[in-house]
């Protein structure tokens, strides 16, 4: 606050007030109970604070398929610049296996790599990208397993970049989650995991992708992440999703196949949806509070500044505290800041607003401020004044009558 209006503030009696406005959140329609998708594992996360919203052996390691790649992902993106050129090693995959078709030699940018590894899971792509970080396959695979141990992935373990069976090659659904919300603080990765599809400009030849998430084709608030499947791990599926200005991750590890997956994912999602509601615990020019006027019988009322728009989980608390004085003294302008609202959700800050005044108050008159002064009732006190006055003033002109009859006398 500046100057100016600090000296508007009522000097001792403008001790500040806090005010809580409002408790809890607005009730939202009640949501449907979990639902429990036919797969082997499952959680769901909101990815902004980390609550988990639904699960079933979230914590138990097992086979992950080609979601190690988001690992391989992590690894590479803090090793490799997006715009370094690769030499593509040769790779001898099985003819099942998924490929970018990298040809032994060819240079290609690590961006281009990225989508390969990510959007058709190449197996090649990510040996490329390990040897070129690291040097060699074991070196990246131990720099993985680092990067792990850093993240707090307890149920992690990994044993190639690729996500082929293994048995030191597995996760958790809580560890995949955390991973993949870590993965799209990366505005590069997180445009990647949300692209259907894209045509690579490096390389030998241009290639078409089309991403092998099809949720991402076919839903419009799905967006990312990896998909993977192998005779161990069956169908598997870290997704995201954002609505109403939340973004949830799932992962289903361990379905039929692509349409069983897809199923749980959505049906995870939607749920997780179904949790959150729309709210607004202030509006703009809403009464916040009121302080009272010095030298008036009058209260200003104190308005809220701004506007905050929140989406609110299920069961979060919010509320509004005020700040501002009790007491003011003009001159104060309309719409002069006296004060600020904070909003806060389960006890975290999300929004500050300015509070304001209401309206414009001219500065105290004289009259005012005499009037102010006087102690005791107001109407008794002006009475008892106006009786002093009236009988000051006869007093004066009895006096003067007197000395104008002594003067005729004389």
């Amino acid at each position: 606050m500046s100057a100016g209006p600090a000296r508007r503030l009522a000097g001792a009696v403008c001790c500040a007030v806090v005010v809580a406005i409002c408790g809890s959140a607005p009730a939202a329609p009640a949501a449907a109970d979990p639902p429990r998708p036919d797969a082997r594992a499952w959680i769901l996360v909101d990815a902004g604070d980390g609550e988990v919203l639904a699960a079933h052996r979230a914590r138990r390691p097992a086979a992950i398929a080609s979601t190690t790649k988001l690992m391989t992902a992590y690894v590479a993106r803090r090793r490799l610049g997006l715009d370094e050129r690769v030499v593509a090693p040769g790779y001898d995959g099985d003819p099942v296996e998924s490929l970018l078709g990298l040809r032994a030699g060819e240079r290609i940018r690590v961006r281009d790599l990225l989508a390969g590894l990510l959007l058709v899971s190449g197996n090649d792509a990510a040996v490329a990208l390990a040897e070129a970080s690291s040097g060699s396959v074991g070196d990246f695979v131990a720099a993985m397993n680092g990067a792990a141990e850093r993240l707090g992935l307890a149920g992690t373990s990994y044993e190639n970049p690729i996500g082929l069976d293994a048995p030191d090659n597995h996760s958790t659904p809580y560890d995949l989650a955390r991973l993949a919300i870590e993965l799209r603080r990366d505005p590069f990765l997180r445009d990647l995991f949300d692209t259907p599809r894209m045509r690579l400009m490096s390389g030998a030849q241009r290639r078409s992708l089309v991403n092998r998430n099809d949720l991402v084709l076919e839903v419009p608030w799905v967006d990312g992440v990896k998909t993977g499947q192998t005779s161990n791990a069956g169908h598997v599926l870290v997704a995201s999703g954002t609505r109403k200005g939340v973004t949830l991750v799932s992962v289903v590890l361990g379905a039929d196949d692509e349409d069983a997956r897809d199923e749980a994912t959505l049906a995870l999602l939607r749920y997780g949806f179904s949790l959150y509601h729309r709210t607004s615990p202030v509006t703009r020019s809403e009464r916040l509070a009121a302080a009272a006027i010095r030298y008036r019988d009058e209260r200003l009322p104190l308005l809220a500044g701004g506007v905050v728009r929140l989406t609110l989980r299920e069961g979060q608390e919010v509320d509004t505290r005020v700040v501002a004085p009790d007491e003011v003294e003009g001159p104060i302008s309309r719409r002069e800041r006296l004060g600020r609202a904070t909003v806060t959700v389960d006890g975290d800050v999300v929004a500050r607003v300015p509070v304001v005044a209401g309206r414009s108050v001219a500065a105290p008159t004289a009259l005012e401020r005499i009037d102010a002064a006087i102690p005791g009732s107001r109407p008794v006190a002006w009475g008892l004044a106006i009786g002093l006055v009236a009988v000051a003033v006869a007093g004066i002109l009895g006096v003067r009558g007197s000395r104008r009859r002594g003067r005729r006398g004389g």
